[in-house]
């Protein structure tokens, strides 16, 4: 389920009293309208935290009570995910909403958060929901490039083509011995030196 996030000021004005002197009230105006819309799949836990799982690499979670954004692995750590998580945060900074010396591991395996900045002017949590989706649609088309890649590499493996497959033929291409070197010895003239 995809959780609607509107930025903005107050979204509805109220409706102004009526005067004294008139019985009618002048008619509600329109609902302003928010700046700006992000769509994203995210899920709110029991204690209020955002956990935002758009991205195929990380799952990302926005603590607004402890002001801070914490990264996870999603299903593996290596090398890959620490680069996501590295231009996560580096894009964060750059936006302004983390402290890029507050950037650090965190107590899970693979996990790193920051300290988000307060804000005197703006809803902190609305601006960090916001640029998140930013990061993830910045990041969309390499993740679909990749997940596509993945599909038609497995299906290249399952299903070949005939140029890049053989019949099987066992005289021709499954020998006894196959190769530059009798099995069982060494190489390079050691085979009579040591024997197994």
């Amino acid at each position: 389920m995809a959780i609607e996030i509107t930025i903005g000021d107050d979204i509805a004005q109220e409706a102004p009293a009526p005067a004294p002197e008139a019985p009618q009230a002048a008619p509600m105006e329109a609902q302003e309208q928010p700046d700006a819309t992000v769509k994203l799949n995210a899920r709110r836990t029991l204690d209020g935290n955002l956990m935002i799982f758009d991205h195929s690499d990380i799952d990302i979670v926005v603590m607004p009570q402890q002001k801070k954004i914490v990264t996870f692995a999603k299903k593996e750590f290596g090398d890959e995910t620490y680069e996501t998580q590295n231009r996560f945060f580096r894009f964060l900074f750059d936006k302004g909403i983390v402290a890029l010396e507050s950037v650090k591991g965190g107590n899970v395996y693979s996990s790193i958060e920051a300290s988000m900045l307060e804000s005197k002017d703006h809803n902190a949590l609305e601006v960090t929901l916001f640029s998140i989706s930013k990061f993830i649609e910045s990041e969309r088309p390499f993740l679909e490039w990749e997940e596509k890649f993945e599909e038609e590499e497995e299906q290249r493996l399952l299903d070949p083509t005939p140029q890049d497959s053989t019949e099987y033929d066992p005289e021709k291409y499954h020998k006894s011995m196959q190769g530059s070197l009798p099995p069982y010895t060494l190489p390079y003239g050691l085979n009579s030196i040591y024997r197994i």
